[in-house]
């Protein structure tokens, strides 16, 4: 299997693709202007509380108050607050929590009113970007991630990942880490920590800490709302969170962002140092591993998938649905259960990466084709989920309903990723969009296939001009790969009566095909 990171760099953004044996399976941006990500850290004052939702509002200088609700606070919300008066004020400038005297934790099922006031002042951590009509979701428990640890302050305790699930294992990395947690400190030990040895683990820990330290160093005089600890750049955050030894190539097309992403990994796998490899060439990197064309055709309302099948997909304000359809498909299924499974599973696998392609969440409604048989719809439920175990969002996904329906909820954090795949119609109608060209191919391919499943001895395809050349030109082109597939040859006959975006298939007898 071969897992690439590639990187392209502009101006004003770094997009960041990862494939999966030359397939997109995650897509995402970093701007310019995210000031408010996932992790950051803000001195923020609240503005006031809500009884009613037992929530506050803060201000953190986003154009919306961010959202603070009770159970977001943390038990030890007292002390925190002691700590960042103490140090905000100058007369606290040991920051290690050693000697600092912890206040008692807030009652679990408490009133905010009872816990924080207006006009204070408050460390808070951004835990969902700003969506839509929304600002930030915060909390005030903080928590500073690492390539193997996750740094709690104002804690004790020391948890594992619940992916990790040898208890020999378990037991070591428990005991490791708690020899070396400073006091005051609570850790989190991620996956990738798994067999890890002593070394890592407190070379991380100690890179925790001291940003940690630099932050306390900024909140004397700092400015209410100001940013106080920035997650990493994305680059850097992208590879802590799914970098591993699975990787086979990770490709730049900026030389200061190779040099750093290069002595990123040098720190966390030196031995995957040379698989980082800067991008020189003429041909723009996405057009080159074909990422270009893959962001066309998979971000569309309609999503094709093998064999004729589709997906199309809706969003609403509420919640997403996904249908699932079978085409105009044939194939050597003894019966229309057997057809529907089959589906069924190859719809499972690419609604799996869509989610993750897209950064969908929220609730999610698949309507797949209806199966009457229990345990096939057993068999696409454990599919399903197998597909999904590398999905790095929190997700729950329910057992078909009887009406053929899999309900999904899966953690927001950030907008979901939108991109734009349709065109201004080159037919000059104005406002009219249409599918881009290239999602036009792939829908001409599909059908040549279905075609050609139905045994036509020769077809002539008629098209524009433009679309004919495109189809024809350079080595190997589209046409000749069509042959080399199917080994059938495919007569392309150019129209200059058609508009762009019209075609129609012919028989041997010159009959158009319906």
């Amino acid at each position: 299997m071969n897992k690439e990171l590639i990187i392209r760099s502009s101006s004003d953004n770094v997009d960041f693709a990862l494939l999966k044996d030359g397939k997109l399976i995650e897509f995402q941006k970093e701007e310019d202007n995210s000031n408010f990500s996932v992790g950051d850290v803000f001195i923020a004052k609240i503005r006031k509380s809500v009884p009613g939702l037992n929530a506050a509002f803060v201000n953190v200088g986003y154009e919306k108050d961010a959202f603070l609700h009770y159970h977001d606070l943390g038990p030890k919300l007292p002390s925190l607050l002691k700590f960042v008066k103490r140090v905000s004020t100058g007369k606290l400038k040991d920051y290690s929590l050693k000697n600092f005297p912890f206040e008692k934790d807030i009652d679990k099922n408490g009133s905010i009113t009872d816990v924080i006031k207006s006009n204070q002042s408050a460390l808070v951590q951004i835990v969902k970007e700003p969506i839509s009509t929304k600002g930030p979701r915060i909390s005030s428990e903080l928590s500073i991630a690492g390539r193997y640890l996750v740094l709690v302050p104002f804690s004790d305790r020391i948890s594992i990942s619940q992916k990790i699930e040898d208890k020999a294992e378990k037991d070591r990395l428990k005991r490791l880490v708690k020899s070396i947690t400073p006091k005051g400190f609570g850790v989190i030990v991620r996956t990738v920590a798994e067999g890890k040895k002593v070394a890592e683990l407190d070379r991380d820990l100690q890179n925790l800490y001291g940003r940690w330290t630099a932050m306390c160093k900024k909140l004397y005089k700092a400015h209410h709302p100001s940013k106080v600890l920035g997650e990493m750049n994305k680059a850097s955050s992208i590879l802590r969170d799914i970098f591993n030894d699975t990787f086979t190539s990770i490709v730049v097309d900026d030389e200061s962002l190779y040099i750093q992403i290069k002595d990123y990994v040098q720190k966390i796998a030196p031995k995957k140092e040379s698989i980082v490899k800067l991008y020189q060439s003429k041909i723009p990197i996405f057009e080159k591993y074909g990422i270009e064309r893959q962001i066309k055709t998979s971000f569309g309302k309609t999503v094709s998938m093998a064999k004729g099948a589709y997906l199309v997909i809706e969003h609403t304000e509420a919640l997403h649905v996904i249908d699932v359809n079978s085409g105009n498909r044939s194939n050597k299924a003894k019966n229309q259960e057997d057809t529907a499974l089959e589906v069924n599973l190859i719809a499972a696998t690419e609604m799996a990466r869509q989610l993750r392609l897209r950064d969908m969440g929220g609730i999610i409604v698949v309507d797949f084709i209806d199966m009457g048989n229990a345990e096939n719809r057993k068999t696409l439920y454990n599919h399903l989920r197998e597909e999904m175990k590398d999905d790095r969002a929190k997700h729950k996904i329910l057992p078909p309903s009887k009406f053929g329906l899999i309900q999904i909820t899966r953690q927001r954090v950030r907008p979901e990723m939108n991109i734009k795949t349709r065109e201004e119609d080159p037919n000059g109608v104005n406002g009219k969009e249409v599918e881009a060209p290239i999602v036009l191919v792939e829908k001409i391919t599909h059908e040549l296939e279905q075609l050609f499943k139905k045994d036509y001895k020769k077809i002539t395809l008629n098209t524009h001009p433009f679309i004919a050349a495109f189809l024809t030109k350079g080595f190997p082109s589209i046409r000749s790969k069509w042959f080399f597939e199917h080994k059938k040859w495919v007569k392309i006959q150019p129209r200059d009566a058609y508009t762009y975006l019209e075609y129609h298939f012919d028989d041997k007898d010159g009959n158009q095909i319906k």
